[in-house]
């Protein structure tokens, strides 16, 4: 039976990546007669996938000369305190929207550093609106490092649409998001995601940096967290994660094949409005979030019976639907539609979702 995968992460992959890498994996053809798995990451072969996979990151998302692309270890979790570190200048503040667990756990890791501010937070309602919020230009523009967002929140499923425009800097976590819709990386000083959302498999980070904004802190930084050290070292200051780059670059080459950045945008509206028309049109269902902060990555919706929950998990484990059930943070479930999942998928669940309401009629 065809799968259709729509777990939060790792998640989904074009099949032509997949069936490349796999082939790769046995021998990759630039070195002949090894695996891409055991070659040196200092031969040039490899040194060519990260210099081509930096350069399609910047041309994808159009990445102005002064930013650095870097290619990391450690997950978004390891930013979290890799950001403060290097942005938090002694005697200022750091500022966080709060919009969920990843943000709670960037803040937390903040707070070791310095000052950490919550400017707004969505907690009062289990996170299913991005709150408004606006900044103090007296108390904030002066001694305020950065500010500090998550663009999409994988869990409870609410999104923002648009890059903000302030005058301070901004920093992004943009795991689940990234690629997915057309950003303007000009008003980030950084911007980092896990790629195993949009980009490839779990083990690599991507990072974009403003190399202009960093070295303004007087703490002395370990090697590893400076993003000075990956800078110099080209993401080969330590052994990098070879495969998962690799498979990013694929991913990368994908998604330019495919029309980009805008194309792919467009793709992602289509399929979450198919997804969420449905939700809004079915009896049996409800979303949990905000309708003017709806993530188009993380679609998450619950039965308005939730005795029938059970049954209708059984309904889509038959119908090979898998990585549905949503997180135990809001319940129900939660389907990942990132940029590889196909619009047949979408419109199979679909089939699935009016199919039970027909067995379940409400009386």
């Amino acid at each position: 039976m065809n799968k259709h995968n729509f777990s939060a992460g790792p998640s989904i992959l074009p099949q032509q990546v997949i069936e490349e890498a796999s082939n790769d994996v046995k021998e990759w053809g630039s070195v002949g007669g090894l695996s891409l798995i055991e070659v040196s990451h200092r031969c040039k072969e490899f040194v060519e996938v990260v210099n081509e996979s930096t350069q399609l990151i910047k041309e994808l998302l159009d990445v102005p000369e002064h930013y650095e692309v870097l290619f990391l270890q450690g997950g978004a979790s390891t930013q979290f305190c890799m950001v403060p570190y290097n942005f938090l200048k002694e005697g200022e503040k750091a500022l966080y929207l709060d919009t969920g667990v990843w943000s709670t756990k960037a803040i937390k890791e903040s707070n070791i550093f310095g000052d950490t501010e919550i400017i707004a937070s969505s907690k009062d309602k289990n996170y299913n609106y991005i709150p408004k919020f606006n900044i103090d230009v007296d108390k904030h523009f002066h001694n305020v490092s950065y500010l500090h967002i998550t663009t999409n929140n994988t869990i409870y499923g609410t999104q923002l649409y648009e890059d903000l425009d302030i005058d301070i800097p901004l920093i992004a976590d943009m795991s689940s998001d990234i690629f997915s819709r057309k950003i303007d990386v000009s008003k980030y000083d950084l911007i980092y995601a896990g790629a195993q959302k949009n980009i490839g498999p779990a083990g690599v980070t991507i990072v974009i940096v403003n190399k202009y904004k960093l070295g303004r802190v007087s703490r002395e930084i370990p090697t590893m967290l400076n993003y000075h050290t990956h800078i110099d070292k080209k993401s080969m200051f330590n052994t990098p994660p070879v495969f998962s780059i690799y498979c990013c670059l694929l991913t990368l080459r994908w998604l330019k094949e495919n029309g980009g950045v805008d194309a792919i945008q467009k793709n992602n509206e289509y399929k979450s409005n198919l997804l969420y028309n449905e939700i809004d049109r079915n009896e049996l269902f409800e979303g949990t979030t905000e309708k003017d902060c709806r993530s188009k990555m993380n679609v998450t919706f619950l039965l308005k019976d939730d005795k029938l929950e059970e049954s209708f998990l059984k309904l889509c484990d038959d119908k090979g639907i898998v990585g549905i059930k949503g997180h135990r943070s809001v319940g129900g479930f939660r389907s990942s539609i990132y940029n590889a999942m196909s619009v047949e998928s979408i419109e199979h669940l679909i089939k699935v979702m009016r199919d039970f309401e027909i067995s379940h009629p409400i009386i």
